[in-house]
């Protein structure tokens, strides 16, 4: 690590560490071109475009981690590597990122996930308010980062389709269990099930691991039943949706 990338991890770890990172109703500067990213093993490298939309430069530090979203750039061991690590962006100029695969082993048999951060310090005040107490926030874009190994059975689009759903409870609420039988990682943007002429749903979303299961609790009045359907809103490689229904089961 060089003195510049020295310092830029020390200013993130600052950052995680005492919470200044921009509030839901803040907005960045910097946005990021894609919702996800899909790492080709076949492939050298990916890059995601980065746009400074402010009117003001902004330094932009961008690593990977793992899934532990408080975890330090410095702290973190994974199989990629960013280039540039970081880097100032003038306003209405664009940079692109490119994400390298260092080589370390990852499973063949299915997708490996990590995620993409995106951290825009704001610039120092200068001039007039240069001497003026002003809190600053640093904005922090996260997307997932999918390495997906060649000759995987199947394609991603149609993997939503082939999971299994059963009538499951989370903390004694209504819920509903998938379990993926496929080698990709299915991401839900929501879901909806039919009980008795009422809805329940489950809004946050989530995802389902290569072979695993989960569950998503359901907010509503009614008791999901055998029989039913489960409505979904998948999200594709481009993070466009895939819409589509199952049937739910008392079990598998």
């Amino acid at each position: 690590m060089n003195a510049r990338e020295t310092i830029q991890s020390v200013l993130a770890a600052g950052m995680l560490a005492l919470g200044l990172i921009g509030s839901p109703g803040a907005h960045a500067s910097v946005v990021v071109g894609a919702t996800r990213v899909i790492f080709n093993s076949q492939d050298s490298e990916a890059t995601v475009k980065m746009t400074n939309e402010g009117k003001l430069p902004a330094l932009v530090q961008s690593w990977v981690d793992k899934g532990n979203a408080k975890e330090t750039p410095s702290s973190i061991e994974v199989p990629f590597t960013i280039m540039p690590p970081a880097a100032r962006i003038d306003p209405a100029k664009a940079q692109t990122l490119r994400i390298i695969y260092t080589g370390e082993p990852l499973p063949q048999d299915k997708e490996s996930v990590f995620w993409l951060n995106v951290l825009e310090v704001p610039p120092k005040p200068t001039g007039e308010l240069a001497d003026v107490n002003k809190l600053q926030l640093a904005f922090r874009t996260r997307i997932k980062l999918f390495y997906r190994p060649s000759g995987l059975k199947g394609v991603t689009t149609d993997a939503p389709a082939q999971l299994a759903w059963r009538i499951t409870r989370s903390a004694k609420t209504p819920a509903i269990e998938a379990r993926n039988p496929t080698p990709y990682y299915v991401s839900f943007a929501s879901l909806e099930v039919s009980a008795g002429g009422k809805t329940l749903k489950n809004d946050d979303g989530g995802m389902v691991a290569p072979g695993e299961t989960e569950v998503f609790p359901l907010t509503g009045e009614g008791v999901p039943a055998a029989g039913a359907k489960v409505h979904y809103r998948a999200i594709n490689d481009w993070g466009g949706p895939i819409d589509g229904e199952a049937p739910l089961s008392a079990a598998y």
